[in-house]
Parts: structure tokens; C-alpha cells; sequence
């Protein structure tokens, strides 16, 4: 966007407050909207027609769902069923990220449900990043655990996992199969129609995602990491880029590939 001639901010927040956010227009595009996983969070923004969601998604073919060490499935928790009968092994716990977050919901209500037996078990609310080092940790010392798993994520690399069964009456069916959809704010498209074509034409890949994000969690400036990965990969630029113009009405795609030195 910078590069257009525009000068967007970056807000972090969980889930919730995101599209509170957009409803409020505090926030004018959301770039993550995970179906189905989050439509009891979204259900009643989109009744109040609090904001509006793209029809096209801009990535298909993700998961999202729980998953263990591969060795911990050798070992037979391959399935949601099987997670009782290994409740000492995981000390009875299960690892979400940060609160908020629907798939910490979506383990929380399992467990208050008793489903599978997980009664008694304890969801660990952490962040992203915490969840991570104690998968880390875990592989590490050969231990047993089970967390919140999804691809793209440069987890699918970085760690030998295997997603568990079984739980398409949790995450939903293809292993918490879903697509991920654009949110905007209300009027936004209409007031920036240059931006809402842009917005409109991206589209990205598991693949894609999963090697921009790597660099990131080892600390590199995330903007660094989508500038490397756009000056490997140029092709993606002219669909993502076409009929879109630079702030000051210049091609957006030149003035884009001038700055990344692509010819």
C-alpha cells in the first residue's frame, strides 16, 4: 500500500475486537475471517449488518484443527476420540492461543460438552507465539501434546504434525476445512474504490502464506518478508494490482514494480 502512495497502520487485535472494530469503522478491512470456525463470532455483526463480507475468498483449501507431534500419533493419538485415553501423557491439557480467539471457543465448549471425554481437561489460553515455543518444548523432550493447529502457518514446516480426526462436529469437516474471506467496513468500498479493487483482487496461497510468515516468526520486519517473497515471486502483481492506480493516479503495478526493481 505504501508503495501506491497510501499510508496504512496496522491494528493487532483478537477476533472480536477486530470486528468490533470494523463495525465501528475503526477498522476498515479485515483480512482474516475464517469460515466456518468463526461464525458464531460473526453471526451477529453480520445480522446487525455491522459490516460486509467479500463473496469471493481470498484463500482457499486451509485448515483448522487440533494437532500433535507425528511421533504422538505413531504412539495412537491419531483422532479427537483418542485424546482421553492419553490424558496422564498430556498432563490434561489442550493448547489454544490467545483468549478470544474462536477456536479457543470451539475447544472450551468440547470440553465443557464432555465430548470425547475431555471432561476435567483445561484449555492453556496463551498467544500465538507461546503456544509455539511449548510445541517446541514439547517435540524437545519427546512429550505429549495436543494443540491448535492451521495451515498456512509456517508450523506445517517448521514441526513433523499430524492434524487429528475426528472432529468434524468441532472445526467442521476436511480437517477444519475452510476458507478465508476479506471483512470491510460499511461505505469503505465506496469511499476507496481504488483500495476496494485492490482489496478485491487479492488472493493468496497456502503456500504462499506459509513461507512469507516463516521469516517473520524468526523476527524479520513483516513488511521485509512480503517484499523478498513479492521480488521472488512477481508474477502475482499483475492480479493483484490490475486496474488499480497509484494515490496520485499513476499505474499502480509501475510504480510497484519500479520500487521493487522488477523489469
Amino acid at each position: 500500500m505504501a508503495r501506491l502512495g497510501y499510508k496504512p497502520s496496522t491494528t493487532i487485535a483478537s477476533v472480536p475486537i477486530a470486528f468490533t472494530g470494523l463495525k465501528k469503522k475503526s477498522i476498515d478491512v479485515f483480512l482474516g475471517y475464517w469460515n466456518p470456525s468463526m461464525i458464531p463470532i460473526i453471526e451477529p455483526f453480520l445480522k446487525d449488518k455491522a459490516f460486509q463480507v467479500l463473496q469471493a475468498p481470498n484463500l482457499a483449501g486451509a485448515k483448522y484443527t487440533l494437532a500433535v507431534p507425528t511421533f504422538v500419533a505413531d504412539a495412537g493419538l491419531k483422532d479427537f476420540a483418542d485424546i482421553a485415553r492419553f490424558r496422564k501423557e498430556l498432563d490434561g491439557k489442550i493448547f489454544g492461543i490467545e483468549p478470544g480467539n474462536d477456536g479457543n471457543a470451539l475447544i472450551q465448549k468440547m470440553i465443557d460438552a464432555n465430548r470425547f471425554g475431555l471432561a476435567g481437561f483445561r484449555l492453556v489460553e496463551s498467544s500465538e507465539a507461546g503456544m509455539l515455543i511449548e510445541v517446541q518444548r514439547a517435540i524437545d523432550r519427546h512429550k505429549f501434546i495436543v494443540f491448535l493447529g492451521w495451515e498456512p502457518h509456517p508450523m506445517n514446516e517448521k514441526f513433523k504434525m499430524t492434524y487429528l480426526s475426528g472432529g468434524d462436529g468441532v472445526f467442521g469437516p476436511n480437517y477444519g476445512g475452510a476458507a478465508v474471506y476479506t471483512a470491510v467496513a460499511n461505505g469503505y468500498l465506496e469511499r476507496c474504490p481504488n483500495v476496494g479493487t485492490l482489496i478485491r483482487n487479492l488472493k493468496f496461497g497456502l503456500s504462499m502464506e506459509s513461507q512469507v510468515m516463516a521469516p517473520i516468526l524468526q523476527k524479520r520486519d513483516p513488511v521485509a518478508s512480503a517484499l523478498d517473497w513479492l521480488r521472488a515471486n512477481p508474477a502475482v502483481l499483475a492480479d493483484w494490482l490490475k486496474g488499480v492506480q497509484s494515490f496520485d493516479g499513476k499505474d499502480g503495478a509501475g510504480a510497484v514494480r519500479a520500487y521493487l526493481g522488477i523489469h
